[in-house]
């Protein structure tokens, strides 16, 4: 079975119904336990377009480094985040689309191209919703792209800070390892307290203290 190669088809209708901006916007952090959940908004220049984008999932981490750089230099880049304190008090779905909303205020976008099956509440301008749109939708994939080096980075920061979980490596998702060191380092700052791993480990400490 070929691989699914995004095209330019739906930036191409919106340009086609008079948008003057159109942007792929996705995010990535939603699973993990730790950190912020990162967004990013492209408007791709149709004349350059980097050769080779694809959902940020399917390429090395060393192809993504690589087209992270192509696009910043080729395209409009806006990147915004939501903090552990936004998905705690919200919820990853709300803080998620409050990441998105923000990436596309700092781009000015016109109309966005949304990667999944909701439109953020508070987006600003005309969106579109599309499904498995990293893969299928050449903005969108960019924006993947960039969303991933963007927080992975921030991720290996703050695996300098608090060394143990494996940030550098799993991004701050719940691998063995990462679960295996909250049981037996504890909670840090940086660790969503909303998700349920998280939670029994401070509840059991706070039955064990009482």
């Amino acid at each position: 079975m070929d691989a699914i190669i995004p095209d330019f088809t739906h930036e191409t209708l919106a340009l086609g119904r008079g948008v003057l901006r159109v942007a792929g916007v996705d995010e990535v952090g939603r699973g993990p336990l730790a950190g912020p959940v990162t967004a990013c908004a492209v408007r791709l220049d149709p004349d350059h377009i980097p050769s080779g984008l694809r959902d940020s999932k399917v390429l090395t981490r060393e192809r993504r480094e690589a087209l992270y750089i192509e696009i910043l230099a080729a395209a409009e880049v806006s990147v915004a985040h939501a903090s552990v304190e936004e998905i705690d008090a919200l919820n990853i779905l709300r803080a998620s689309h409050l990441a998105m909303e923000r990436a596309v205020a700092g781009l000015g976008a016109d109309h966005a191209l949304i990667d999944g099956n909701m439109i953020p509440r508070g987006l600003g301008c005309g969106g579109t919703a599309i499904i498995g749109g990293d893969a299928l939708c050449l903005s969108i994939a960019a924006a993947s792209i960039v969303a991933k080096v963007t927080r992975d980075r921030i991720m290996v920061d703050l695996a300098q800070q608090h060394p143990g979980y494996g940030w550098e490596a799993n991004a701050g998702y719940p691998t063995k390892a990462h679960l295996d060191a909250l049981q037996n380092l504890g909670v840090t700052p940086w660790h969503r307290r909303s998700f349920k791993p998280v939670h029994n480990i401070l509840y059991q400490a706070i039955s064990i203290t009482t």
